[in-house]
């Protein structure tokens, strides 16, 4: 009878976190105890975390850096509620706009993400990121001078904002995005693609060698970043108005970077409390520093940063992350409700180990075969 496969809290654990900020804010939401300024929140958490999420696997799994990421969320901002827009002069049903406009402005960034990728991922390292830095920036550029959607006044979405104090299906359509992304983003990564790419990022030589086609991946990868991200600005599209193109720029493509740094390279988990974390921080800021104040809002922002980086990343302060971290706790609290008696169920239990000689048997060696053995006498002389 085959054994049933261990599962792993750890494996689930993004799926945990988000469903539980799901149900309850939906919960609370329901109470009519939740304020404005914090459905809000949620949409941004969302938006966030589907941007780190996909932009690590450029960066983290697949070992590229790339500068252009809100680039490809303009695009999906901009086309993808444009089109919604005209989708909700024929389609009365909300959610079904959103979930369309959501596939369209993914999929077109994801072509966007094509033609910049068939070039550009030919090149590596800084360069890489100098000609993505230069996408993200001639694309709100072209959108801020076409006059269809709104020039440098930005695109109006009047008509399909969400208003967040009646309705709250925005951010549980989020938080589900960000259910479907993490489920295939994990499963990418688990599978043999998912080897692949981290093959790539460890050697790309020895990966070219092992028959693996290094281009197709790196594109692939490229692609499904952008596709993800142009979902996520649809989402934004969604929840704010007007779009301006001010906010897709080079300064927003590096804070997405510093939640994938933050959170850690090829970390999903990290990702999202990275994202959540640096949109709250953000929240909290524009909301407390108002006026003269505000200018120090970048300054108290970037020394939280380095703060954190500093605490994440400082071999000296290792043992001190290693016990306040969620992983020590878990196994404190589990060491703590473990018996005596539960040690006989440990796969390591001598017990259990298939020998060909039991272990507490008193075993006897014969030194010559055929004869019996007599010790030699000590001799009285010293020779």
């Amino acid at each position: 009878m085959a054994k049933l496969k261990r599962i792993k809290i750890s494996d689930y654990f993004c799926y945990l976190i988000v469903g539980a900020v799901m149900i309850g804010s939906f919960i609370v939401a329901q109470t009519g105890n939740l304020p404005r300024s914090y459905s809000n929140l949620l949409v941004q958490v969302a938006y966030s975390i589907i941007l780190a999420v996909s932009l690590n696997l450029v960066v983290g799994f697949l070992g590229e850096l790339s500068l252009g990421h809100a680039g490809f969320m303009c695009v999906g901002a901009y086309m993808g509620s444009y089109l919604a827009m005209q989708l909700s002069a024929v389609v009365d049903n909300k959610l079904i706009v959103l979930i369309v406009s959501m596939l369209a402005g993914g999929l077109l960034a994801a072509f966007f993400g094509l033609l910049v990728g068939l070039p550009a991922l030919r090149l590596k390292g800084d360069y890489l990121a100098i000609v993505t830095l230069a996408f993200g920036e001639i694309v709100r550029t072209i959108f801020k001078n076409m006059s269809v959607f709104g020039k440098a006044m930005g695109l109006s979405t009047q008509s399909i904002k969400y208003d967040t104090r009646q309705d709250t299906s925005l951010y549980l359509v989020s938080f589900a995005t960000v259910l479907v992304v993490l489920f295939l983003v994990q499963n990418l990564v688990r599978s043999k693609h998912g080897r692949a790419i981290t093959a790539i990022r460890d050697n790309e030589i020895a990966a070219k060698a092992m028959g693996i086609n290094v281009t197709f991946y790196k594109l692939f990868v490229f692609v499904i970043a952008a596709f993800f991200a142009g979902m996520a600005g649809v989402i934004y599209g969604h929840y704010t108005t007007p779009v301006l193109y001010s906010f897709f720029s080079y300064n927003y493509s590096i804070e997405i970077l510093v939640m994938v740094v933050l959170g850690g390279m090829a970390s999903i988990n990290g990702s999202i409390i990275a994202a959540a974390l640096i949109t709250f921080i953000n929240f909290q800021l524009q909301s407390h520093l108002s006026g003269d104040l505000a200018a120090l809002k970048y300054l108290i922002y970037a020394l939280i940063l380095i703060v954190l980086v500093i605490f994440n990343n400082a071999p000296k302060l290792a043992p001190i992350k290693d016990k306040v971290s969620p992983k020590a706790m878990f196994e404190k609290i589990r060491a703590h409700k473990r018996k005596p008696g539960d040690i006989r169920g440990d796969k390591s239990d001598w017990r259990v180990i298939p020998t060909k000689i039991r272990m507490d048997e008193v075993l006897s060696v014969d030194l010559q075969q055929g004869n019996d053995y007599t010790p030699d006498k000590p001799n009285k002389g010293g020779n």
